[in-house]
């Protein structure tokens, strides 16, 4: 199955991606995943996708990158994915500077993610 991830930069995303994937595993709905920080650390981090309509589920799927290999792909709505460290409690926001949105991410195969 393909899957073509099409974000624009704009007020969630940085970075314009356009790129299809092939998936090797059906799409699953992620809340957590185990990934960088602002700061480039490690930790658990608490994962929304965003459309233009605003908060919308993320998901990932085992998808083939051609300069990794298989990789664990996080996604979300026309608008990227939205990142913040897990345990914070304020509501999903463009303007929360403790937030910060991606296109997507490609992350090693194996990295913990929790439903």
């Amino acid at each position: 199955m393909f899957l073509e991830i099409d974000v624009t930069a704009g007020e969630n995303s940085p970075i314009t991606v356009n790129r299809m994937f092939d998936l090797f595993s059906p799409p699953r709905v992620v809340r957590r995943i185990f990934a960088a920080d602002q700061s480039g650390q490690d930790r658990w981090l608490e994962v929304s996708g965003w459309s233009s309509q605003g908060v919308c589920p993320a998901k990932a799927a085992l998808a083939e990158d051609s300069g990794e290999g298989l990789v664990l792909l996080v996604y979300g709505g026309d608008q990227g994915i939205r990142l913040r460290v897990y345990g914070e409690a304020e509501e999903w926001d463009v303007a929360n500077p403790s937030q910060w949105g991606e296109a997507c991410l490609m992350l090693d195969r194996n990295a913990p993610v929790e439903e």
